[in-house]
């Protein structure tokens, strides 16, 4: 159904489907590393529950957190 409307599959099917179907590999590793950071990025608490009211200093927050987890 996805694919008349013209989206492409990114997860690669199970290894027991019986109709396999192709997926772009590259496009996949760039899912998993952007998923990665994300679950990186929520494992600071400030961010996960979002304590800052205003949006700009929950942005610097994000900055904050983005360039310690880049740093390591």
């Amino acid at each position: 159904r996805l694919e008349s409307l013209g989206k492409t599959a990114v997860i690669p099917p199970k290894r027991n489907r019986t109709r396999p179907r192709d997926y772009d590999r590259d496009l996949y590793k760039a899912r998993h590393l952007i998923e990665n950071f994300f679950a990186k990025l929520k494992q600071y608490r400030a961010i996960a529950t979002r304590y800052d009211k205003r949006a700009t200093n929950f942005l610097g927050a994000i900055y904050l957190a983005a360039s310690v987890i880049w740093l390591n």
